[in-house]
């Protein structure tokens, strides 16, 4: 089966989860079988082609024109997948699925589904409703009504969790059985190895507890949660270091917080950290924190339990189906300081607890959470619908009319 997957995010380019998630599923579904063909966003000194893996992945240059905002470029970026999408196509002969991940790729998507007459399933990693707690000014709607459409045109929306199916249902009108559930992965065997470079006392003092956050910094994940529980786990444990890994707009706002508390000497924001210093962080970490208020899935609590961390997480979305309250990991009431607080204390004053927690998660992660599983049933997915397609008059032999079957026929005309 021959696959073409759009996503804007794909390393290097990585802006959160989306990157990670589409470079393990792609990786997962080549060692499956699945002949993957992924169209990107280029820069960052990437190659305009490579294979990774098996998947063979295309990237494309944003165009040298101004945009006035992040919409417009977004569908600057569409039309320069369609450009490489086109001969790609010519090229490789029949696609059976056209695979869209979010609303950045819903122009080109759409138009490659109806010019080449293929089946579209799309991935909704977040909807713009959620991530702002409902739409509050033009442009978040105008978002959301693109989300719609390309989940109006998919012939299959996977969702990463339970919590997004009912979501993705609500806001969008969707009928269940046009919605599969499939859980992101983690690859344990990126969790195993720290930095030779980076030193714990980098980041604390030796005597220091390490309360550990890395993610994206903006409103919804709920850093400013985690600041508002300092002051109940400092008067606990005074020798506490609160180390904030990432980058975002919100970045300006909690320090600014941090100071007002009187705890900027307790918090460390560190800015952007590769995977490996990440790596070290977890391993000295006696806990790491989610205290996310919005969360479709939570793949960040995944990765600290497949790095044998203790986790600690807010009881919403997609995060909440993940970790079993005082089986594999902690969960604080949402936007609630104080609960929050007193869950990160618990594993503070009982370190066998936390050990035990971080076995069973990783036990879990590793059998339940693993690519392999979640690549065999993307592909069912991918089968099903390529059957469903096939048996319509909107089918691979109805393609000789479109765009793509009379661009074929030129070529073999004229070569």
């Amino acid at each position: 089966m021959r696959v073409l997957m759009l996503s804007w995010e794909y390393p290097p380019k990585s802006v959160g989860g989306l990157a990670q998630h589409v470079y393990d599923l792609t990786n997962a579904l080549a060692a499956n079988g699945v002949d993957v063909h992924l169209i990107t966003s280029g820069g960052m000194g990437a190659p305009h082609f490579e294979q990774v893996n098996g998947v063979k992945v295309y990237r494309v240059d944003p165009y040298r024109v101004s945009s006035p905002d992040f919409v417009t470029w977004v569908a600057q970026f569409n039309v320069a997948l369609l450009e490489r999408a086109i001969p790609l196509m010519s090229d490789t002969g029949d696609i059976h699925i056209l695979h869209a991940h979010d609303w950045l790729v819903a122009y080109a998507a759409r138009a490659i589904k109806h010019a080449g007459r293929l089946p579209l399933v799309v991935t909704i990693h977040a909807t713009e409703y959620g991530r702002n707690n409902g739409l509050h000014n033009d442009t978040q709607r105008h978002i959301s009504d693109i989300e719609w459409w390309l989940t109006y045109e998919a012939w299959r929306v996977i969702c990463c969790s339970h919590f997004m199916e009912s979501e993705v249902g609500r806001v969008f009108q969707l009928p269940q059985d046009k919605v599969a559930v499939i859980p992101n992965g983690v690859d344990a065997g990126n969790f195993n190895i720290g930095s030779k470079r980076a030193r714990r006392s980098d980041y604390a003092a030796p005597d220091e507890k390490i309360i550990f956050y890395v993610g994206r910094l903006v409103q919804e994940k709920g850093i400013q949660v985690l600041l508002d529980a300092a002051p109940e786990i400092l008067s606990h444990y005074p020798q506490t270091k609160f180390v904030i890994a990432g980058k975002g707009p919100f970045l300006d706002a909690l320090k600014q917080q941090a100071a007002v508390m009187g705890i900027a000497n307790r918090v460390y924001f560190t800015g952007y950290i590769h995977d490996e210093v990440r790596n070290s962080l977890y391993s000295w970490a006696d806990a790491a924190v989610f205290p996310s208020l919005y969360e479709p899935f939570g793949i960040v609590a995944l990765e600290a339990m497949a790095a044998r961390t203790p986790v600690v997480v807010s009881d919403c979305g997609g995060i909440s189906e993940i970790v079993r309250h005082g089986e594999d990991g902690l969960k604080a009431k949402t936007g609630n300081s104080h609960s929050l607080a007193q869950n990160i204390l618990a594993l503070l004053r009982q370190p066998q607890l936390g050990n035990y927690l971080r076995d069973t998660a990783y036990q879990k992660v590793t059998e339940d959470f693993n690519w392999k599983i979640i690549a065999r049933q993307t592909a069912s997915v991918y089968r099903d619908v390529w059957e469903a397609h096939r048996s319509t008059p909107w089918s691979t032999e109805e393609r000789q009319g479109s765009i793509f079957g009379r661009f074929n026929r030129l070529l073999a005309r004229y070569s």
